[in-house]
């Protein structure tokens, strides 16, 4: 082989491992692990947010009656069913009054002997007074008599003694009356007493409401206090809804509200905020509130599952960005800026945020802005970036 080839041979080789090469650094830096990272970017716009709340609650009773009896007792009747719409003081249950009748009336009985004696001390009381009368001016005159020297000093004292005795008299007989009188009393408060015993076992409705649940049936024994039917008032439904501690900055009551629930998905009810619980739970971290209805759905259940959503009132004027703009670096909260082609952190103070993802900066930023929303990795003040639409798929 002549030695020209050879060297023909070994340029052309070069020239193609130089090309080798170049395609390979090409490569690298376009798609691999050089490549600059990709992002999108948004411009900080100004203009108001109409921040809102989101919550998941269920469906409860503002006003709900366990009704049961007093006293432990046996039941007697059940007069309603799960279901059955029920007025104030209507008859729901009945426990058995074993003895009360029986005792009633033999208290009656008690309170009418009570008032015979009443009527014979009255007249006891009656027939003393007198007495003390005929006492009274029989002493006088003996007095007279006895100043007059007309009788003795002895007969005198006899007709005084005669005197005192029938005061002492009268005022026996007026205790004996105040006794039968109080006694009277004490048997009439008693006779109440078991009435209203005999009263508490007919079971009443407090209101106008729905029957919910029959815990008890006729025959069964229950202590006192415990329930035997469960009654709610269907007008004061409401939603006990919980909200993020970290996202309830503005909650109050009278917000607005939509309500949604489970069982018609495509409607929202209107409502307001009626309570805000003074107890967060501290185990979920989350707030309560209740939520009320301007006018209760027809087929509304407790218990029912709800999404609500409250509306806040609309912000002032301000730099507005995407939420997923916000990012955390060495304990401050920040943005990416391209400023000039390079990236730069700036610290800014939040404020409030819409569900869409929109937040509120406070300060730190300025309209017109460029700043990173999403990066395919993690970036820092020396990456080198590349701006796309969006990050789906990779580009060579």
């Amino acid at each position: 082989m002549k030695p020209s080839s050879i060297g023909v041979r070994r340029i052309v080789l070069g020239l193609l491992g130089v090309v080798l090469i170049a395609a390979m650094v090409y490569v690298v830096m376009r798609s691999g692990p050089l490549a600059p990272t990709r992002v999108t970017v948004v411009q900080a716009t100004e203009g108001r947010l109409t921040p809102a709340l989101f919550g998941i609650g269920t469906v409860e009773a503002r006003r709900s009656y366990l009704i049961g009896p007093t006293v432990a007792g046996r039941v007697r009747a059940v007069a309603v069913d799960v279901g059955d719409a029920v007025k104030a003081g209507q008859l729901l249950a009945e426990m058995d009054p074993v003895d009360l009748d029986e005792r009633t009336a033999a208290l009656d009985a008690s309170v009418a002997r009570a008032g015979s004696a009443m009527a014979a001390a009255d007249a006891q009381r009656r027939d003393a007074r007198a007495r003390k009368e005929l006492a009274a001016v029989n002493a006088r005159r003996y007095v007279e008599l006895g100043q007059q020297n007309f009788i003795s000093t002895g007969a005198v004292e006899a007709r005084l003694q005669e005197q005192a005795s029938a005061d002492a008299i009268v005022m026996a007989a007026d205790a004996n009356l105040a006794a039968a009188r109080h006694d009277q009393q004490r048997l009439v408060a008693e006779g109440a007493g078991l009435r209203q015993q005999r009263a508490n076992v007919r079971l009443l409705a407090p209101a106008d409401g729905v029957v919910t649940s029959r815990d008890a049936e006729p025959g069964s024994t229950v202590v006192a206090g415990q329930a035997v039917l469960r009654v709610i008032e269907p007008s004061s439904l409401w939603v006990k809804v919980r909200l993020d501690q970290a996202r309830s900055a503005g909650l109050a009551a009278g917000l607005p509200a939509q309500v949604v629930l489970r069982s018609n998905p495509g409607r929202a009810n209107a409502g307001k905020v009626a309570r805000v619980e003074a107890v967060s739970d501290s185990v979920t971290e989350e707030r309560v509130a209740l939520v009320s209805f301007d006018q209760a759905p027809a087929s509304l259940s407790v218990g029912e599952l709800a999404e609500v959503t409250l509306s806040l009132p609309s912000t002032e004027n301000a730099v507005l960005l995407p939420n997923a703009a916000i990012k955390r670096m060495q304990a401050q909260t920040g943005v990416w800026v391209i400023d000039a082609g390079a990236l730069r952190f700036v610290p800014v103070r939040i404020g409030q945020s819409t569900l869409d993802g929109q937040v509120q900066v406070l300060e730190g930023l300025k309209p017109g802005t460029t700043v990173v929303v999403h990066s395919e990795k993690e970036i820092g003040a020396h990456s080198r970036i590349k701006v796309v639409d969006a990050l789906v798929g990779r580009t060579p």
